[in-house]
């Protein structure tokens, strides 16, 4: 892993960027001035006047400073080294401790701070302070290069919280469009699903009468044609939805159910609805059974063409909704139950009927057809 938040420092300071460290470095420069209180050793013989020399190593430990952020690490060893001589680099020294805490990680900056502790030690024996006994000298820097430490610390481990929000947000999003995503493919099985049933249905019916009037199957090929064209606007929908992860399909309702049963109507079928549907439900619970009707419907055209069937949905606030769809066995040819070879179909309706807090059964019925029930939450204060 790399040992920063970032793989690289940014190449372009932005105002803030510029701000901050112009105030960085004027804050060096003030602390090296009120740091260096001219207690420098003693003249090392070369010909030069120790204070210039501690002067343009101030000036040139604060210019170091705007690399601090391309390279912390070895601009504070830089200044640590010039620290142990001149004391008008302390200030800077003690940003670029700042930076390393900041843009580098904990362990790194353990081995910086324990690396800036010789020109503490250094000061005891080469900058001693009469008015301060040597131990509370060390004691004091040691203090104050860690507060510079300790607040970078704190800012590194503030960022790294806020970049690790920002990723689980990233990934809840992407949860989210995922799980969106699956609702589509659920809506794109049972709506295709109940259109190319319907098409398979008239096929079939003018495979198996070709003999039939004219009128018959101009009528079925328009009921064909019509059935095509709106399964591909459905397709449309679909594929629409999954260029705009944001955007959703328009959902059916419980009073669509109707709509659904005339459909079936028309297409051939005897499919008989009893009873009046209840009064609008919650949308989930109301979508929720029309889905329900749907897959056993399109269920009962696959596999037990020519069966009549009857759907009943009875219910209201604070008792629930029941939804039940039953057909009796095939007429012209051996009963098939609607939903054998439909496992996928009728496994992921139940998993949409559990995602609304109720349970789907399926199986069997007395006479050798197939039945499907659903029974939904409808709670009173929705």
């Amino acid at each position: 892993m790399p040992d920063s938040l970032t793989a690289s420092a940014p190449v372009r300071r932005s105002p803030r960027d510029w701000t901050v460290d112009t105030a960085l470095f004027l804050l060096a420069v003030a602390y090296g001035v009120a740091s260096a209180k001219g207690r420098a050793p003693a003249d090392p013989g070369i010909g030069l006047n120790w204070a210039d020399v501690e002067q343009m190593a101030g000036v040139f430990g604060c210019v170091l400073l705007w690399l601090r952020r391309r390279k912390p690490v070895e601009v504070a060893f830089v200044l640590i080294g010039l620290s142990v001589l001149f004391e008008m680099v302390a200030g800077a020294m003690l940003v670029a401790l700042f930076s390393v805490a900041v843009h580098r990680s904990p362990r790194t900056t353990a081995v910086v701070y324990t690396a800036s502790l010789l020109p503490v030690v250094s000061d005891v024996f080469i900058r001693p302070d009469a008015a301060l006994p040597a131990f509370h000298f060390f004691l004091f820097g040691t203090i104050v290069q860690a507060g510079a430490v300790g607040w970078g610390l704190f800012i590194h481990h503030r960022r790294k919280l806020l970049v690790q929000v920002a990723a689980e947000a990233a990934l809840r999003a992407e949860q989210v469009q995922l799980r969106a995503r699956e609702e589509v493919a659920r809506e794109m099985h049972d709506v295709l699903g109940h259109r190319l049933s319907l098409l398979a249905l008239h096929a079939g019916a003018l495979e198996y009468r070709p003999d039939a009037p004219s009128e018959d199957v101009a009528r079925a090929a328009g009921v064909i044609r019509e059935s095509a064209h709106q399964a591909l606007q459905d397709l449309r929908e679909v594929l629409g939805v999954l260029r705009a992860p944001a955007g959703e399909l328009p959902q059916p309702t419980l009073a669509d159910v109707h709509r659904l049963v005339a459909e079936s109507c028309a297409a051939g079928m005897r499919v008989r609805l009893l009873k009046e549907i209840p009064e609008a439900a919650p949308d989930l619970i109301g979508r929720t059974a029309y889905r329900v009707v749907q897959e056993a419907l399109t269920n009962v055209r696959k596999h037990a063409p020519g069966a009549a069937a009857r759907v009943q949905v009875t219910g209201k606030a604070g008792e629930g909704l029941a939804v039940e769809v039953v057909n009796a066995a095939a007429g012209t040819r051996p009963a098939a139950p609607a939903g054998a070879a439909a496992g996928q179909g009728l496994a992921g309706l139940a998993e949409r009927v559990a995602l609304a807090g109720g349970r789907l059964e399926y199986g069997p019925a007395g006479d050798g057809g197939w039945e499907v029930a659903a029974a939904l939450p409808w709670p009173r204060e929705a």
